[in-house]
C-alpha cells in the first residue's frame, strides 16, 4: 500500500496556499482607488487656480447691455 503520508501533506499545502485570502487584489484595488481619487481631485481642483494674467473682468460686462450703473441690480 503506498504512503499517503505525504500525498495529504502536499494536498494540504496546496489547499493552503489557495486560501491566503485577497491580499493582492485588495492592494491592486486600494492603489487604484486612490490613484483614481487622486485625479479627481486634481481634474476638480484645477479649475480654482489664480489668473495668471492678472487682468479683472470687465465692468462695462457685468452691468448688461445698456452700461448704466442703475441697471446692474434691476
Amino acid at each position: 500500500m503506498p504512503d499517503t503520508a505525504e500525498a495529504i501533506a502536499a494536498l494540504t499545502g496546496i489547499a493552503a496556499a489557495a486560501q491566503e485570502g485577497p491580499g493582492d487584489t485588495l492592494r491592486i484595488v486600494l492603489l487604484v482607488s486612490m490613484v483614481g481619487g487622486a485625479l479627481l481631485a486634481w481634474f476638480l481642483l484645477r479649475g480654482y487656480g489664480r489668473d495668471e494674467t492678472g487682468e479683472q473682468p470687465d465692468e462695462a460686462s457685468a452691468r448688461g447691455a445698456s452700461g448704466d450703473a442703475e441697471d446692474a441690480n434691476a
